[in-house]
């Protein structure tokens, strides 16, 4: 096994921690400005998903401990179109989990075939955020339509 280059695990890290810890922010933050009558759902959904945000900058913080370094006490860039329908706020949400997505990647490059603890944590969350980003694709799609918003953009 190669060696882990620590300071560069811990780098990345440190952006998933700032950007779950964003996430948290984010959903909670939409969650007050949901109206109409779908509100009880739509609000229930979004601070489940601030939920786990929090949970996975945990396991990260966690992480980064385990590893002898310091966490970050920054936070991700918290994106605002000020636009609140729902459509804006799930557009939002997948530009921002699409991003974290991408750096759970980067540490899945920078652990894989150095420590099987790592990859296997990297590999968990990079299917959780795929599922999630492909749950808020579904939610942003017209009913009966079939092709992923995301194509759409490609």
């Amino acid at each position: 096994m190669d060696a882990l280059d620590k300071d560069q695990v811990v780098g990345v890290l440190n952006r998933l921690l700032e950007s779950e810890l964003a996430g948290v922010v984010r959903y909670t933050h939409y969650s007050f400005l949901v109206f109409g009558f779908g509100r009880i759902p739509i609000v229930s959904w979004l601070r489940t998903q601030a939920n786990e945000s929090l949970l996975h900058a945990q396991q990260v913080g966690e992480w980064i401990t385990a590893l002898g370094a310091y966490p970050s006490l920054e936070i991700g860039a918290l994106l605002d179109s000020h636009q609140h329908d729902i459509g804006a706020i799930l557009r939002e949400s997948l530009q921002t989990e699409l991003k974290t997505l991408g750096v759970y990647r980067q540490l899945l490059d920078l652990v894989e075939g150095r420590s099987v603890a790592l990859e296997e944590f990297a590999r968990q969350m990079i299917h959780a955020e795929e599922l999630h980003a492909a749950e808020v694709d579904k939610m942003l799609r017209k009913p009966g339509e079939l092709r992923a918003v995301r194509d759409e953009d490609a």
